[in-house]
């Protein structure tokens, strides 16, 4: 296993997984003929709230939050010296303490275990309540990264098959993820649940002049619609299969965010996801794209309804044939291969609400720097 250490990269065959008490999570390693430890990044900064980030079409990110940087490895694992030591000097701009916890974790050797958590397994009559709730409680255990660097790159125009792939280097990994990784780990642990249908759910909020973006997966069976996730707000990610439509399950959210007095601007509902690991389609992450704001009670209930006729409707559509052996080894780990293939969602088979989509002035930040991410 890939252990990250401080200025150099060493594979470590038995690595322990550690915790400070600053909540940074890392692995320890002491290399032969060297002095340095190794760290493996990374859990939470006591203190700091950063934005959800859902990257845009063109599977870039937005890389600012209220002024603070966003990094992305795009190098893929282990971590390279240039992505490594960018995202310690990040840590020492946005946490409290600044410089002064890097220098303390990165210098320590005594670090206390903690446990690596395991990929749910069940039992064949396990209900999909409860396999939903045992992914649920994985995501929450691998925890919410707050170090300001996203570990996997996602890239939304890949085919399924490569994204996948990404999802199953997150369980050999066991790092902590933001909501778009929960996302494609959520399709890849309930692939093998053909009756509970996935969907991905953007959302867009406002608050104090500046936007925000989260994203959950959202899942339907049984009749009932739910949802799976990971967000620093307790209310903003799992929801159990027990809303009747998706109007009941979008007002949900709704609620919860006003509690954090965040406005909800813009909902983005994609198509359901196919359950073949090996699809070489893509995730159709907007079919549907909603102006909350501009969307009388009725009228945004008449088009999540409209939206779920659709995604029924896809079900009985053939999906397109699976690469065999030859043709997936062309595309190749995402991770290790940039050059996989990208394709875009065509505009026209997405559903717009309310006026055309304008192009609209960043607002100004807040003067006083105060900000409520959610």
């Amino acid at each position: 296993m890939p252990v990250i250490c401080c200025g150099s990269v060493h594979h470590c065959k038995s690595p322990q997984r550690l915790m400070d008490r600053s909540g940074f999570s890392v692995c320890l390693k002491q290399p032969q003929g060297a002095g340095i430890s190794s760290l493996r990044t990374a859990l939470s900064l006591e203190g700091v709230e950063e934005r959800d980030e859902e990257q845009d079409d063109e599977g870039e990110e937005d890389l600012r939050d209220g002024g603070i940087p966003f990094i992305i490895n795009r190098g893929g694992l282990p971590v390279n010296e240039e992505t490594w030591e960018q995202m310690w000097k990040h840590v020492a701009r946005i946490h409290p303490h600044g410089e002064d916890v890097a220098k303390r974790i990165r210098g320590a050797t005594d670090l206390p275990k903690i446990p690596i958590p395991t990929v749910p397994t069940y039992q064949p009559t396990t209900s999909v309540p409860h396999r939903l709730e045992a992914i649920q409680k994985y995501i929450r255990d691998l925890q919410y990264n707050h170090t300001g660097t996203q570990f996997f790159e996602i890239k939304k125009s890949r085919p399924l098959t490569a994204l996948m792939d990404i999802a199953k280097e997150m369980t050999r990994e066991s790092l902590p993820i933001k909501c778009l990784e929960a996302v494609i780990l959520c399709i890849y642990l309930t692939n093998s649940m053909p009756s509970v249908e996935r969907f991905p759910i953007s959302f867009k909020t406002q608050f104090s002049g500046s936007h925000f973006r989260h994203i959950v997966l959202g899942i339907h069976s049984g009749g009932r619609f739910g949802a799976l996730g990971i967000s620093r707000r307790e209310d903003l990610m799992f929801k159990p299969l027990e809303y009747r439509t998706l109007a009941d399950l979008l007002q949900e959210f709704q609620t919860a965010y006003q509690g954090y007095w965040h406005t909800l601007r813009k909902v983005k509902i994609g198509q359901y996801v196919s359950h073949d690991p090996h699809s070489v389609e893509q995730i159709e992450w907007k079919h549907s794209v909603l102006d909350v704001d501009k969307l009388s009670k009725e009228e945004l209930r008449k088009e999540l309804e409209r939206h779920t006729r659709d995604m029924r409707l896809k079900i009985g559509k053939p999906a397109p044939p699976s690469p065999t052996k030859d043709r997936r080894k062309e595309v190749g780990s995402p991770l290790r291969n940039p050059g996989s293939p990208m394709r875009r969602n065509s505009r026209s088979e997405r559903r717009l609400s309310g006026e055309k989509k304008s192009l609209e002035p960043k607002p100004p930040a807040d003067m006083n720097g105060y900000q409520i991410r959610v």
